[in-house]
């Protein structure tokens, strides 16, 4: 029934609860309305998620194929769920998902969200009113043969897995960022620090080296976690044991599934224990939070070697992006690496989330998915930004500073290091002790002491030859 009001047209819709006003061009119905009005608590929407958005429509539609072939959706309705599920799936219509992201109600609302979007959808495309669900309705229609506890989490798997191949190939252009560096640097010698301290000469492209091998192994480690989004628990409906859904629609929904998704997807062996159980998504938390350490890491490694210019290391210099001070002229802030620092900081909280969230759940069933999808989500999101800043606007950037680290070599105490095996570890300490205190080279001290001739000194203590790591074959 369509009505008019202060804020234009509008039509009433009834549930369990009640009625409410909808506005008359919604293709969102009553439930929704009632979310919407019960949190109010982030003011983003699951509408801008729009890889949960595709994930709920192919699960939809698989559902509407798979209950077509058992017989129980008629024909034209199946079909026009179906079209409604391809409009979203094109990326029609997100706006008409208005719920906020973090809701009580173990996803319900998202759930009903999208069953009533598609049933309005596809009552339109059946020739009928948005609303006249006598004709195609949420609940008994583009919900058949589901429940929120299993098309919910099955989305979010979904919607994860995809997301996922984003940060994978944004972590695999910092990794070449860092390899083109690894390169560039190969022949520059630097000294090498331990606990902030003079150690041994490496080369600064043997630093670049480490951290493009490191991103390498995370990207592994990521794909690991992917491939566990796989099993999920579509054709459990309410708990696991798969009440009102017909027999053999859990295979049947799957393979729809894989079908339209281009998956391999596969159903949990024990639809109880899967429909409760929230492991997945701890330890893709932790692979997320693994590589924000590193990346972090890094990012200290970065803003170290660039400190200065006069007064730090500055073996390298940075790309200046913007004037780093509102008082002091001339500063530029390494703003690249902080950014990231602080990206990481925030993927660290969202482990913690996750964590509390995971252990939150009771019986048969996790209440809190809905922040479990939402700190995941915005984890690799900023992750995925993260990557692809610091490649391009700081990594690629990057330039060294020759004489400055062949200086620290020379002057380094550490070169001492290479006296022990001719002199012994005492000899060698007592050479180091009084170039310290003294303020004169290695090189100096021991030829005053002549404990070994100025041809062998020179032979041991020259960087180059201090470099004994063989090159091996790069990890993947």
């Amino acid at each position: 029934m369509q009505e008019s009001s202060e804020h234009g047209a509008t039509r009433i819709e009834h549930d369990s609860l009640g009625s409410r006003e909808i506005p008359s061009h919604a293709y969102y119905g009553i439930q929704t309305q009632r979310a919407v009005e019960n949190f109010p608590i982030t003011g983003v929407t699951i509408g801008t998620l729009p890889h949960l958005i595709r994930a709920l429509a192919l699960v939809k539609k698989a559902a509407a194929r798979a209950n077509m072939d058992l017989g129980i959706l008629p024909k034209d309705i199946g079909q026009a769920i179906c079209r409604a599920c391809d409009d979203l799936i094109g990326d029609k219509y997100h706006d008409q998902f208005v719920v906020d992201v973090i809701q009580g109600g173990a996803g319900t609302s998202t759930n009903m969200n999208a069953n009533e979007v598609i049933a309005n959808l596809a009552l339109e495309y059946l020739g009928y009113e948005k609303g006249d669900y006598a004709h195609c309705h949420p609940n008994d229609h583009v919900n058949l043969s589901q429940s929120t506890n299993d098309a919910y989490p099955t989305a979010i798997r979904l919607a994860l897995y995809t997301k996922i191949d984003e940060l994978t190939v944004a972590m695999a252009e910092l990794k070449t960022a860092f390899e083109s560096k690894e390169v560039e640097f190969a022949d520059i010698i630097k000294m090498g620090r331990t606990q902030l301290q003079d150690a041994v000469p490496m080369t600064l492209g043997q630093e670049f080296g480490t951290h493009a091998v490191t991103i390498g192994e995370d990207i592994a480690r990521m794909h690991e976690a992917k491939k566990l989004l796989r099993e999920m628990n579509l054709g459990a409906t309410a708990i696991g044991t798969g009440i009102n859904a017909p027999e053999g629609y859990a295979d049947i929904v799957r393979q729809h599934l894989n079908e339209l998704g281009h998956l391999s997807f596969v159903t949990a062996y024990n639809l109880v224990e899967a429909t409760q159980d929230t492991g997945v998504f701890v330890q893709l938390s932790g692979v997320l939070k693994r590589f924000a350490v590193k990346l972090s890491k890094s990012c200290n490694d970065l803003r170290l070697l660039s400190s200065g210019p006069r007064a730090g290391l500055n073996e390298i210099n940075l790309p200046p992006m913007q004037p780093g001070s509102s008082i002091m002229p001339g500063k530029v802030n390494p703003v690249i690496p902080e950014v990231v620092n602080q990206i990481c900081f925030q993927v660290i909280g969202h482990d913690v989330t996750i964590s509390m969230a995971a252990e939150a759940g009771q019986l048969e069933l996790n209440v809190m998915e809905p922040i479990i999808l939402f700190s995941l989500y915005r984890t690799i999101e900023m992750l995925t930004q993260a990557c692809r800043t610091l490649a391009r606007r700081c990594i690629i950037g990057i330039t060294a500073n020759e004489d400055i680290c062949r200086r620290h070599v020379e002057m380094s105490i550490g070169l001492v290091t290479a006296l022990v095996p001719v002199l012994g570890y005492d000899r060698a300490s007592l050479i180091a002790h009084k170039a310290l205190k003294t303020g004169k080279s290695v090189t100096a001290v021991a030829l005053e002491e002549g404990v070994i001739s100025k041809e062998e000194l020179e032979d041991l203590l020259r960087p180059e030859n201090m470099l004994r790591q063989k090159r091996i074959a790069k990890a993947p």
